[in-house]
């Protein structure tokens, strides 16, 4: 038996249940132990040893949630989050480490995660974290999709953005980043942070694509004059959307 895994003892099957699951870890010991005691506990199991195997099962399957270790052989965990969240991909992630500082743990929900268990960990645990996040992820998916700010709205079904009711047209990857600014509405974002977050991790562009990006959404979103400004720069730091005051 793997030290990284005990079999507690606990209640397995309930939420969630029937589920996709990718198990994405390169020791087999770990990844033999949770997929049979996630398909016991009536999950659909799905397993990688690489990123690179990860990233095609998640388009080809469609997981419901990953079960993520951040030290793989081609990639670290943190990385391959910050891919997938690039791409727009906003499957359920669940960081596996044996990282357990504070900062590693910040930096893993920093990334986008959903949540984080450190090695060694019981298998139970990691089964009621999975129902945990599902839980949540279906009481969301239940709410609307639609983010607003202000008179600004953003429509993740209808892949829409209006600013007072009008269509604003936007690309891809200008309605990943309103997306990203819309989601933290409020908060200063850093160039290097929204960077990270809204173009794919191995982007090699500087801080300047953020700063061309930025400039491109404003003149679309703030195209009138009657229309208060919603998104700021705060000199030296970064940006934020929020409503005027």
């Amino acid at each position: 038996m793997d030290s990284a895994v005990s079999r507690a003892a606990g209640p397995l099957a309930g939420v969630g249940a029937g589920a996709k699951v990718l198990v994405v870890d390169d020791e087999p010991r770990i990844t033999e132990v949770l997929s049979t005691t996630l398909r016991f506990a009536g999950f659909q199991v799905c397993v990688a040893a690489t990123g690179g195997e990860a990233v095609e099962i998640v388009r080809a399957e469609q997981p419901e949630i990953v079960v993520l270790d951040v030290g793989l052989p081609d990639t670290d965990g943190f990385a391959l989050c910050r891919r997938l969240r690039s791409a727009g991909n906003l499957v359920p992630i669940l960081f596996l480490t044996a990282r357990d500082g504070v900062e590693d743990r910040v930096a893993g929900l920093g990334f986008g995660a959903d949540d984080y268990i450190a090695k060694p960990f019981a298998v139970s645990e990691v089964i009621a974290r999975i129902q945990a996040v599902l839980r949540r992820v279906n009481a969301e998916s239940r709410s609307t999709p639609t983010l607003r700010v202000a008179d600004l709205e953003l429509d993740e079904e209808a892949h829409e953005v209006r600013r007072a009711g009008r269509l604003v047209d936007l690309s891809p990857t200008e309605f990943r980043l309103l997306r990203y600014l819309m989601v933290n509405h409020g908060r200063v974002l850093t160039k290097a942070r929204i960077r990270d977050q809204v173009w794919d991790y191995d982007f090699g562009g500087g801080i300047s694509v953020v700063e061309k990006g930025i400039s491109q959404l404003r003149a679309k979103i703030e195209g009138t004059a009657s229309e208060p400004h919603l998104l700021r720069t705060v000199r030296g730091v970064g940006y934020v959307l929020s409503a005027p005051r």
